[in-house]
């Protein structure tokens, strides 16, 4: 009998969706007044520089993409192209960095519904929401990828409407009240270590999307959507992080002082009603990217195993669900452990490190198969070598900012690694000498 196998079930547009989710989490409701306090005027601009350093490296990402039909991502791109052990390493740092975004915004969940519903705030509490949300979520996705993509549809939909209604409500203000729009001499008042921070939070609020290449084994054809998702999602997505920043400004007369800058902004322009609103879309958008990660996520363990680097038992599909059922179940547990015992800033701090590694190893592959593979790619990027160049020292620049605990991190996840690779090696060596 054939064993089980994942069902291409994601269309173009569902793809498109799934980017922009991946992406589209909590960072922009409360990014703009940490940007504001650090680059004043000048911090539109650094949303216009971070969407192009980053299109940069989403550009390497949809040329390799658009070679592989399977799930895996970043992690089947470094064994395609560097080689097992640091295709094992990009999997144990791919794998940290979407279980820590998860575990961030799950921890962001529960801090906003404190607002409404108060008794959250107790730990007993908070950790039965986790519970709950989590387990909703992993049975959504255990029973069927389609279940999860619709769910996927669905929250990017509906976290974009009030993010909508607040740009017309804001352009309208400004309309009205004709407010100075910053220019490029706004630069001036901030300093390079100021830039080099905003763009590596920004980089945070414009990645994910590596998270959504994972699941590229239920598109129906990956080699072309991966792209065209890829460049619609940074695109829609620039335009609308840096008119928000822009409205942001105009609204409020010290943008860097509100912890909840667009409910501040949206409360000028519409009343409590909007403050409201966007109060609740801030929570809609964190359940949505958690939606977009429980689909995406456990089909990187799926894929390891696919490839002999991960035990057999993660790779098993359901036979009714067709489903990576013990790689779902599996993640959501881990997610509620972090999320449980962790918080929403060292999470969010280990989830923007880490990706930028991932990020670093995806534009080598890119000029890897180049040169391995040529012609092979259905998209070919015009100076994707030099591209590749450029986003590997944008990666670097960022991770400059590294602290010594994400160092730390960073450096006991490559142990863990090299360990890891060292197992998975003798097993193989074992399996082709007693197998002649």
């Amino acid at each position: 009998m054939t064993a089980p196998a994942l069902v291409r079930v994601m269309g173009r547009w569902t793809v498109t969706a799934l980017v922009i989710n991946a992406i589209l989490g909590s960072s922009i409701f409360g990014l703009p007044a940490v940007i504001a306090r650090s680059l004043g005027s000048a911090s539109p601009w650094a949303w216009v520089i971070g969407a192009a350093g980053n299109a940069v490296i989403i550009l390497c990402f949809a040329e390799v993409a658009s070679r592989f039909t399977g799930a895996g991502g970043a992690y089947l791109y470094a064994r395609a192209s560097l080689g097992r052990l640091p295709a094992i390493l990009v999997g144990w740092l791919a794998y940290l960095t979407r279980v820590s975004a998860v575990a961030a915004g799950a921890n962001l969940f529960t801090v906003n519904l404190g607002e409404f519903f108060p008794g959250v705030a107790r730990e007993s509490a908070r950790i039965a929401v986790l519970l709950v949300l989590l387990g909703t979520f992993a049975t959504v996705n255990y029973r069927g990828a389609q279940g999860g993509a619709r769910l996927s549809n669905a929250f990017t939909i509906g976290k974009l409407v009030p993010l909508a209604i607040f740009v017309v409500a804001g352009i309208v203000f400004v309309a009205a009240h004709a407010p100075a729009v910053p220019s490029p001499s706004a630069f001036s008042p901030s300093t390079s270590g100021d830039w080099l921070q905003a763009l590596l939070l920004i980089g945070f609020a414009y990645g994910g999307y590596d998270g959504a290449m994972m699941a590229m084994g239920e598109a129906k054809e990956p080699r072309r959507d991966a792209p065209f998702a890829l460049g619609t999602a940074i695109v829609f997505l620039a335009l609308l992080y840096t008119g928000i920043q822009v409205l942001v400004n105009a609204g409020l007369a010290d943008p860097g002082a509100s912890d909840r800058p667009l409910a501040a902004a949206a409360r000028v322009f519409l009343g409590p009603v909007g403050a409201a609103l966007l109060a609740a879309g801030a929570l809609l958008s964190v359940v949505g990217f958690l939606s977009a990660n429980f689909l995406n996520a456990p089909r990187l363990t799926y894929a390891l195993s696919e490839h002999a680097d991960a035990p057999a038992f993660l790779g098993a599909i359901h036979p009714r669900f067709r489903t990576p059922h013990v790689s779902i179940v599996l993640f959501a547990v881990l997610v509620w452990a972090l999320a449980a015992y962790g918080n929403f800033q060292w999470n969010a701090t280990l989830s923007a490190v880490t990706r930028l590694f991932i990020y670093g190893s995806t534009c080598l592959a890119l000029i890897v198969l180049r040169r391995k593979q040529p012609g092979d790619a259905w998209l070919s990027v015009p100076g994707g070598s030099l591209l590749a160049v450029i986003g590997i020292a944008f990666c670097a620049l960022l991770a400059s900012r590294m602290g010594r605990a994400e160092v730390s991190v960073i450096g006991g996840v490559t142990v863990l690694g090299v360990v890891h690779w060292l197992i998975v090696r003798r097993q193989t060596r074992v399996q082709t000498w007693t197998t002649g």
